[in-house]
């Protein structure tokens, strides 16, 4: 991590007057981006509401690669980890590491200065909502819901109609089937013929998509002012009916009054109302000529061709409405039945984690204090092998294609004798020992346990714990056709064909070499999730053993075991694992028949295969015992296959 872990933009001048705080902070902070690369260097930046963070302070003009609003975050300090802090937003959660315990505590404080409470509960309001109920005319803060049409009192007038009617395209408009400014009132020139007549031009336009009840609610609206002009007309009529009614009662009785008295009575107009013939003029003539002026015919057929018209409206506004509720059935069936695909397929994804579990944050890694028990470490453990494993097959075709330089052996007898250098000791010592132990019989008392057996391959395990680190020693024996144990151990020991054998290494580089037989060897392997990635840096040694009589068979030994070197300390990144590894590989001969020479088919190589590991970590021993049950029989089998693929058809090399 940066040694500038915490760095504030922020100064006197800069201050937000209400939260009274520095604007904006920024600092180098680790943050957890998955298994595979495990903890990043992240410029982090605090500014007010907001945490973001960039791949580097210098990338920030490129825009950050995620952000976080504080409002609702939640910040907790981990447990066990005194530079760990955590912080969750719902779905979202980030895992930050500071340079030390105090920087952490800085970043918790002004993370919890800069969170700003949440607005509160009710406070807004849908626009929409406004707006209707604006539209119908109340207050928009009112309890009713928004959008119900408002309790008008039914007094029967004609506004109240014009009221409703207008409502009630409004309400329609702002459902979906019309807008307000579409319901615009049509000119007199609209034929009522046409607007009653099913066949009519704009009948048969309406199932246009998108016009069709815009244009039936715009003849709705001249209907309803042609009925108007009908109701205020006949209104006017009654009106005079009912004043000409009055004013005939008290003519009436005036004249009743008159007769009594025997006196005739005269109008201004010249009128007479006599008690024998005062019926024949009960209306003014202004009055009778207004009356006599309408159109009762036409009125009615007026009045008919409008109602005609607006059933014909209204059943074609059926029609559609109709049509539509069966277009959108038919879209709900289908998303019903996307739903229901989509539900299986989560249901089948759901059951393929929970037999393959996969977890995403470092509380699940390998650690004393890992959230994972053993059996899910060994069920992700391994699916991770199967997964190398599949794609260990996809290229076994391509690594057979591909040619390499080849390498010349070089001759047994320089590898008779240990060459000198500041290890020298160190070398002929773990020779001799291997040579002392290794080619033991698996008898007696060195409890051995056989724990996989195919054909001429056998491997034993010795269980041996340490401070709950598994440190099973581990003997395989193994004989193979065709090669020579010079030949099994320059494959080995050679670091240029590493990977065309070799699966389980990542990268490797040569450290020094310090003979032609001696080189110190770093390489990292594969990481395998769960467990902590491991490094290895060890002295290999190849050698050939000198026989003490005829009658030895040709030995050549290959030596690997841990040194410290300066140029590769540990690293936090890696576990550095310690191993002490022995291949012995010892070469029959059988004699060939009568004159011929020696070929491959006379020869026969016999290997013996020691492995001393400390893995180091925390791995569950039950987890590393059975990963080398499952690996090293495999490693075996491959590493000999490449060997006789190898030397076949070329010439001997004893």
């Amino acid at each position: 991590m940066s040694d500038h872990s915490w760095n504030s933009s922020g100064s006197d001048e800069d201050q937000d007057p209400e939260l009274g705080q520095p604007v904006e902070f920024g600092g180098v902070l680790s943050k957890w981006t998955n298994y595979i690369h495990g903890w990043q260097d992240r410029w982090v930046v605090l500014r007010k509401n907001t945490l973001s963070y960039y791949k580097s302070e210098h990338e920030r003009e490129f825009g950050c690669r995620g952000s976080l609003c504080l409002s609702k975050a939640v910040i907790t300090p981990h447990e066990f980890d005194e530079c760990r802090f955590d912080i969750s937003v719902n779905d979202s959660l980030w895992y930050l590491r500071a340079e030390d315990p105090e920087h952490r505590q800085q970043w918790i404080e002004s993370i919890e200065l800069h969170k700003l409470p949440p607005p509160a509960a009710g406070s807004g309001r849908s626009r929409k909502g406004v707006v209707l109920g604006m539209r119908w005319g109340r207050d928009p803060q009112s309890s009713r819901e928004c959008g119900d049409p408002p309790a008008w009192k039914d007094d029967g007038s004609l506004a109240y109609s014009r009221r409703v009617c207008v409502q009630l395209g409004l309400f329609l408009a702002e459902s979906g089937y019309g807008s307000e400014s579409s319901l615009r009132r049509h000119g007199s020139t609209l034929s009522l013929t046409s607007a009653a007549s099913g066949f009519s031009a704009t009948s048969t336009s309406s199932f246009r998509k998108g016009h069709s009840l815009r244009e039936k609610l715009a003849e709705m609206e001249t209907f309803r002012d042609i009925l108007c002009r009908q109701v205020d007309t006949l209104q006017r009529y009654f009106d005079n009916c009912a004043d000409e009614g009055s004013r005939d009662v008290f003519q009436r009785d005036k004249v009743v009054e008159d007769d009594e008295d025997d006196f005739p009575s005269t109008k201004p107009d010249g009128d007479y109302l006599l008690n024998n013939s005062s019926k024949e003029k009960l209306c003014s003539q202004g009055t009778l000529k207004e009356v006599n002026g309408i159109d009762f015919k036409g009125e009615a057929i007026t009045f008919k061709a409008t109602t005609a018209g607006i059933l014909s409206t209204l059943s074609h506004c059926i029609e559609l409405m109709v049509k539509r509720e069966e277009s959108w059935q038919r879209r709900l069936d289908k998303e019903m039945e996307r739903r229901r695909r989509t539900e299986d397929a989560y249901k089948a994804a759901v059951s393929e984690l929970k037999k393959k579990p996969h977890y995403g944050g470092p509380d699940y890694e390998e650690g004393p204090n890992s959230l994972i028990n053993e059996e899910e470490f060994f069920d992700a453990v391994e699916a991770a092998l199967d997964k190398q494993d599949k794609i260990e097959e996809q290229s076994q075709s391509e690594a057979k294609s591909r040619t390499l330089l080849s390498i010349p052996m070089t001759p047994g007898d320089s590898h008779s004798t240990l060459s000198t250098h500041r290890y020298s000791t160190k070398v002929e010592e773990m020779v001799q020992n291997h040579m002392a132990y290794s080619l033991q019989d698996v008898g007696g008392d060195a409890n051995w346990q056989l724990v996989i057996e195919e054909g001429e391959m056998k491997v034993y395990r010795r269980e041996v714990e340490e401070n709950g680190i598994v440190l099973d020693p581990l003997k395989a024996t193994h004989a193979v056709k065709g090669v020579t144990g010079h030949e099994v151990c320059h494959y080995f020991w050679d670091t240029t064909f590493r990977f065309d054998w070799e699966t389980t290494v990542e990268n490797f580089n040569v450290v020094e070499r310090l003979s032609d037989n001696a080189v110190i060897v770093y390489q990292t392997h594969k990481r395998v999730w769960p467990a902590s990635q491991r490094d290895v840096l060890y002295l290999s040694v190849m050698h050939k053993v000198p026989s003490t009589n005829e009658n030895d068979p040709d030995t050549w030994l290959v030596c690997n075991f841990s040194v410290d070197h300066d140029s590769s300390p540990p690293t936090n990144k890696c576990i550095r694992a310690k191993i002490n590894v022995a291949m012995i590989c010892q070469t029959l001969v059988s004699p060939p028949e009568g004159d011929k020479e020696i070929s491959r088919d006379n020869i026969l190589c016999k290997i013996t295969y020691v492995a001393n590991v400390n893995p180091g970590g925390w791995a569950p021993a039950s987890v590393l015992r059975a990963v080398a049950k499952r690996e090293y029989p495999k490693f075996l089998k491959r590493f000999t296959s490449y060997v006789q693929e190898k030397t076949s058809g070329k010439p001997i090399m004893f």
